[in-house]
């Protein structure tokens, strides 16, 4: 049985995981990643990259999944590249139909670039404030919408 994706990439935040690892390693059962790599992984994502501010780190999650589900190996297949892009940009669409946009900074409005790499602490005023449990929720619900309308194709191995 599937898991609640969405509710367990929000348990996940809700613990002090970043956006990116939260949504990432909530689908492990799908990714057959185990939970330490996968959130090692996705570790570099949080913050909109790095706290860069930059693409939100639930959609960095989602292309993640969905390279790992469906991504292409070929070099010169541009067909394939193709493919898998539009893909990428389809999730992209979705996130921005309920959000706006992808970016971190534009989804966290108000919010002053800040070149410092400290993470803020993860306080009760932190979760009333800062909105990106709904961006790890939506991209877990966008993400196994996804999934459940176009399975995954099994990969021969050599």
């Amino acid at each position: 049985m599937i898991e609640n994706h969405a509710e367990k990439a929000c348990k996940l935040f809700a613990e002090g995981r970043n956006c990116s690892q939260a949504v990432f390693t909530a689908f492990t059962d799908v990714t057959g990643l185990d939970d330490d790599l996968a959130l090692r992984l996705s570790s570099s994502f949080g913050g909109g990259m790095g706290r860069m501010r930059k693409t939100c780190g639930t959609c960095s999650a989602m292309f993640m999944i969905v390279g790992i589900l469906y991504g292409y190996t070929s070099k010169n297949d541009i067909n394939e590249k193709a493919e898998h892009y539009r893909r990428i940009q389809y999730l992209a669409n979705e996130f921005k139909k309920r959000h706006e946009t992808i970016n971190c900074l534009e989804l966290l409005k108000g919010l002053k670039v800040n070149s410092d790499p400290m993470p803020e602490q993860r306080t009760e005023q932190y979760y009333k404030v800062r909105p990106c449990i709904r961006f790890v929720r939506t991209a877990a619900e966008i993400l196994d919408k996804y999934i459940a309308e176009n399975p995954p194709y099994k990969k021969e191995v050599s």
